[in-house]
């Protein structure tokens, strides 16, 4: 039993993919508990790791080398952006090694040792039309590390540039301010994609999926009750999608249960797809009358 519990730890401890999440970074998923109704082969479970501490949580696309979610805990910030941080990868998604944390690209790196299983920066050189779009923003952080821990190509994804700079960055300000004001506890985001076969191609070769939407939703069950309504009614959870297109791209606001009957009809989610357990609808006893 000893050497079992020791095992464990060991593994907790270094593994960065994991098969089942380690408790510390269960943390970050509302109940610990991730979504579910989202299972394949193709996808494994990061706790991204950074300067020797788990960050989030990200469920990573090793055949479309997209992440599908990253699952994160919101931190009151002033929406400052992290600088001169270099982009990063996942060293045990492709490679045996000692380390369980991300780790910047190193000049001169051998393609192979990488991109079977993930997206290399590479892939996005010449893609002209999209930039990389980070589903745990650094915006939505706050200690320097945690907006450090956000630039891993395993927490992007491409965003056509137009969408991407005036609608979902605009979208991801309208959170920061929401939370900020009237969220009073730990507030849980999982922000997704969907996709539907278009690739960003290399070398004549699909290397990397294109979403064609991108979701987000929060779950604060301890909220200031005397928000304004037209604020007050967002809470506990409320969830949003956009279209990752140079048009027809506004971003719909709406309840949990309708993202996720939504995404129901248009992804590979199963009929018990479920975000957040329960929806965030806390037990009884924890909601103030």
């Amino acid at each position: 039993m000893a050497v079992l519990l020791v095992t464990l730890l060991i593994s907790a401890v270094r593994g960065a993919v994991e098969m089942e999440l380690s408790p510390e970074c269960r943390q970050f998923l509302y109940m610990a508990t991730p979504p579910s109704g989202l299972e394949h082969k193709s996808l494994q479970f990061i706790c991204q790791r950074y300067n020797k501490k788990p960050r989030y949580v990200t469920l990573y696309n090793t055949v479309d080398h997209v992440p599908i979610y990253s699952a994160y805990t919101f931190k009151r910030s002033d929406g400052e952006k992290c600088v001169d941080v270099p982009w990063m990868y996942e060293p045990q998604l492709s490679t045996s090694s000692d380390t369980g944390e991300m780790q910047p690209f190193p000049r001169g790196y051998i393609h192979m040792n990488f991109e079977d299983a993930q997206a290399v920066l590479e892939d996005y050189t010449n893609a002209i039309f999209y930039e990389r779009g980070a589903l745990n923003p650094d915006e939505h952080q706050a200690d320097p590390d945690d907006k450090a821990a956000t630039y891993t190509l395993t927490n992007v994804v491409p965003l056509v540039r137009e969408f991407s700079d005036e609608v979902w960055n605009e979208q991801e300000h309208v959170i920061r301010k929401r939370l900020n004001n009237y969220c009073r506890g730990t507030a849980h985001v999982v922000t997704g994609i969907t996709t539907s076969g278009k690739m960003i191609r290399r070398n004549n070769i699909n290397r990397v999926a294109v979403p064609t939407y991108i979701w987000s939703a929060y779950c604060c069950v301890d909220y200031d009750h005397n928000a304004p309504y037209d604020e007050r009614y967002k809470f506990p959870s409320f969830a949003h999608y956009g279209l990752n297109d140079k048009e027809n791209n506004q971003v719909l606001e709406m309840s949990i249960q309708k993202l996720e009957e939504f995404l129901k009809k248009t992804t590979f989610v199963d009929k018990n797809f479920q975000i957040f357990v329960d929806d965030c609808i806390p037990p009884s006893s924890s909601i103030s009358h």
